[in-house]
């Protein structure tokens, strides 16, 4: 008989965020035990996630920056409830290095990796310099940070155009612009660092070189440490703004070998700095190479489908790798087993150019049946506030073959109403019609491109929408 897996030093977690990932924190935490605490805003005082924490504690008011983003709030919340552990979620602070020594100067256990890699990882520029060191391919760009335009211009004679400014410490798509030519190079790089030290009060840049034709890969990788695993990749090029749409797991532009070449590589890069906890690398996959240019130092939106894949619990892991416990697996045991798709449900008017569109839920009906999961924060009633990120839920499916997901996801589409709001549940159902989307060729342009006729009405669908059973 399989043994309870029992938390020796986490007893008491508090959970620093908010949504759908709080939820899922909280009940990845009650599954192990674990007594909860929320750290949540006046915004969010009748959220579900408010609703099924052991304990609720308002820190502050709506705005992120008074309550969710607020240091000292946090951890008064945690120094107050005696917890053992703080779980940053995504977002908001969950990639702050000085967070992350907070909790740790209170001799509290941050779940996730230490504050030395979240800051040498999360510096894109170092962490390019780190994967370099590693032995692990980089897009050709600048080396390290750049403070001033003409350090760019000179840069950027060596990488040539299109080239991408990228915020050193970046993240949802902010500080980032493309360049077609030497000419647009200067109003674009202060715009880029405008927008970076507002955003992350570092207005430091880099340049990429720009391939308008690439994949966006992500590779899910578990470390304790000492050693490092991965739960293969995630194929994340359905893209608007740089901010993710779907995503699907396996990529269906890799073969056997380059999925292999590509974890791989993922594993050695976050060996190399003897990563614990839960993280991502994300890589560019352009004419049969991949180019490392990024990592995630925390739990991802799209954590869900590695585990649909692969029949491991993310969380619980997180947990127990922060509770001290080595890591339970070896690679060996992590078995690829058919494909997971993700679509995004956001509370926004895609017909609109994406208008917000908050507002209450007057009833909702949610999917259901084998291999289909909703995670959301949702429910009757409920007020979506404002003041925050626009994800309302995350509708997941998992079946034997790419070919059955996307049926299953039509199917689950179908099913799913959320009334009172726009929402973005009429767009994955027309990407799911269309003849490129199923047949997996699409690339990081191909969304916003796509967008433009179906936004003026024009996209027709494809031969996939013609009858029930999809592709299968």
């Amino acid at each position: 008989m399989t043994q309870p897996i029992v938390l020796k030093n986490i007893r008491r977690l508090l959970v620093a965020n908010r949504g759908e990932i709080a939820v899922r924190i909280i009940r990845a935490a009650r599954e192990m035990g674990v007594q909860t605490v929320l750290a949540h805003s006046r915004a969010d005082r009748h959220s579900l996630a408010c609703q099924l924490a052991d304990l609720a504690v308002e820190i502050g008011p709506a705005p992120a920056s008074k309550s969710y983003l607020d240091i000292n709030a946090v951890m008064h919340a945690a120094r107050t409830h005696a917890v053992d552990a703080v779980h940053p979620g995504y977002g908001f602070l969950a990639e702050n290095a000085e967070f992350a020594r907070a909790v740790e100067a209170a001799g509290m256990i941050f779940v996730g990796p230490t504050a030395q890699t979240i800051a040498q990882m999360g510096d894109k520029a170092r962490a390019r310099a780190t994967a370099q060191a590693a032995g692990v391919a980089t897009v050709p760009g600048s080396k390290g940070a750049l403070d001033h335009v003409a350090a760019a211009i000179d840069a950027a004679k060596d990488i040539g155009y299109p080239l991408m400014i990228k915020a050193v410490a970046g993240g949802g798509g902010r500080g980032i612009r493309v360049v077609d030519s030497a000419s647009a190079l200067p109003a674009a790089f202060a715009a880029a660092q405008r927008e970076a030290q507002s955003a992350f009060g570092d207005g430091q840049l880099y340049l990429e070189r720009f391939m308008p034709q690439a994949r966006h890969l992500e590779v899910q990788i578990l470390g304790d440490g000492q050693r490092v695993i991965h739960c293969y990749e995630r194929e994340c090029s359905l893209q608007r703004s740089r901010q993710k749409i779907m995503e699907e797991a396996p990529s269906p532009a890799l073969n056997d070998r380059q999925r292999s070449s590509l974890c791989q590589a993922a594993v050695q890069l976050a060996q190399s700095v003897a990563y614990r906890g839960a993280g991502t690398l994300e890589f560019l996959f352009d004419q049969g190479e991949f180019y490392f240019i990024e990592m995630n130092t925390r739990i991802q939106v799209e954590h869900p489908i590695s585990e649909m894949i692969t029949g491991i619990d993310l969380l619980r892991e997180m947990l127990l790798i922060a509770d001290g416990q080595p890591l339970r697996w070896q690679q060996q045991d992590i078995q690829l087993r058919g494909a997971a798709i993700e679509c995004r449900i956001n509370a926004e008017d895609p017909r609109q150019d994406f208008r917000p569109s908050p507002g209450t839920i007057l009833n909702l009906q949610l999917p259901g049946g084998p291999g289909v999961r909703f995670d959301s924060m949702l429910f009757q009633g409920y007020v979506i506030p404002p003041y925050y990120d626009s994800m309302l839920a995350k509708l997941i499916v998992w079946d034997e073959s790419r070919e059955r997901a996307l049926s299953r996801m039509r199917r689950a589409l179908g099913e799913l109403h959320i009334g009172g709001i726009a929402h973005t549940q009429s767009l994955h159902q027309a990407l799911l019609a269309d003849a490129d989307v199923c047949a997996g060729r699409y690339h990081t342009r191909f969304l916003e491109q796509w967008l433009t006729h179906w936004q003026d009405g024009e996209a027709a669908a494809s031969p996939a929408a013609s009858h029930e059973g999809g592709l299968a």
